[in-house]
């Protein structure tokens, strides 16, 4: 388990804090950069026994051995339900979460939880009211950490102001607003570097992935995120989507509302989200970020589009995000935000 390439200098500039390490380091950035990994390296080269000068595991002591089998007795990974998973896998290809369906045919199953819950957090005080079994420190990554509920955070806060002797809290954040200020007072907090473009493009072109500029436009620079846009079966209902948008006031609401509505309703609302921030960036600055390639239909869309009801439809849609995890129908979700989209066109 390693680190990427471009958190090279996160890694030796956080080795100057081994003299004096806080006990709760806040790491928090971009999602799809790779901080979950990060953090995981670091909880190993922490419980290893015989690191190296530059604080890199040794990757042969025991602790490293049971580390890298999931079972090393001073260390805990606190993840909400939905992302258990991790836990088992000890990798991380992205930092975005996904839903995925389970349970058995015919029956109905209860949702993973993408909280992280309060009897979780009570498990994680047994643990760190016990004594280390190596004699050493004793770790707890927590992923993410906006996942927290309130009691949760709650209950975790007396721990986090008055740690036990040799416990070291690495909490990971993509969306550090999200958190208390009371726990964000507790931590020392660490941005974690954005890949520049040139670096991000290489990885990707050096795991096999075929037009990795615009991906890595499209996920926002973020690495991990276009590689996993690579391996998208909905690729096809994307460019569908793209293509449907990209026809302005022609654009089908009802054969949208037809072709996706299997699709996640977050998803759909994501690409239709970087659309506009794309139609907006076409209109103000000339220039869109997440889809480059599509800048001749962006600015078609931004000259055509009623700047009042393009601002009025953003906003529509930001709200449509709040709710968008609720039970509704996905197909009358669609087409009601088409039929809207038509709409920022009429003179």
């Amino acid at each position: 388990m390693i680190y990427y390439p471009w958190q090279t200098d996160d890694w030796q500039r956080l080795q100057q804090l081994r003299a004096h390490w806080p006990h709760a380091l806040l790491l928090h950035g971009e999602s799809g950069i790779g901080k979950f990994q990060f953090a995981q390296h670091l909880a190993q080269g922490l419980l290893c026994e015989t690191p190296h000068a530059n604080g890199e595991p040794c990757g042969k002591c025991p602790a490293c051995l049971w580390f890298s089998q999931g079972n090393h007795p001073d260390y805990r990974v606190v993840l909400p339900e939905a992302l258990a998973g991790l836990a088992v896998a000890g990798d991380a290809s992205s930092d975005a979460s996904a839903d995925k369906a389970d349970g058995d045919e015919g029956k109905k199953t209860r949702a993973p939880s993408k909280e992280i819950k309060i009897e979780q957090v009570r498990a994680l005080l047994d643990f760190c009211a016990l004594g280390s079994h190596r004699g050493g420190m004793r770790v707890v990554l927590l992923y993410p950490a906006e996942a927290l509920n309130v009691a949760a955070a709650n209950a975790l806060l007396k721990t986090l102001e008055e740690p036990p002797p040799g416990v070291v809290f690495l909490m990971v954040s993509a969306h550090i607003d999200r958190l208390l200020p009371t726990i964000i007072s507790r931590c020392r907090q660490w941005p974690m570097s954005v890949p520049n473009p040139a670096d991000a493009r290489a990885w990707l072109e050096a795991q096999g992935v075929n037009d990795a500029a615009a991906l890595l436009a499209e996920a926002g620079g973020a690495p991990l995120n276009a590689l996993a846009l690579s391996h998208d079966e909905n690729r096809a209902l994307r460019d569908f989507t793209l293509a449907q948008l990209a026809a302005g006031p022609n654009c089908d609401a009802f054969a949208c509302g037809e072709n996706l509505q299997k699709l996640l309703v977050p998803l759909v609302l994501s690409w239709l989200q970087r659309w506009l921030y794309d139609v907006l960036a076409q209109r103000t600055a000339g220039r869109p970020r997440y889809f480059p390639g599509a800048s001749k239909a962006l600015s078609r869309c931004a000259q055509a589009a009623n700047p009042a009801a393009l601002a009025a439809y953003m906003k529509t849609v930001t709200r449509q995000r709040a709710v968008e995890n609720h039970p509704l129908n996905a197909r009358l979700v669609f087409e009601e935000l088409f039929i809207a989209y038509r709409g920022i066109f009429a003179a």
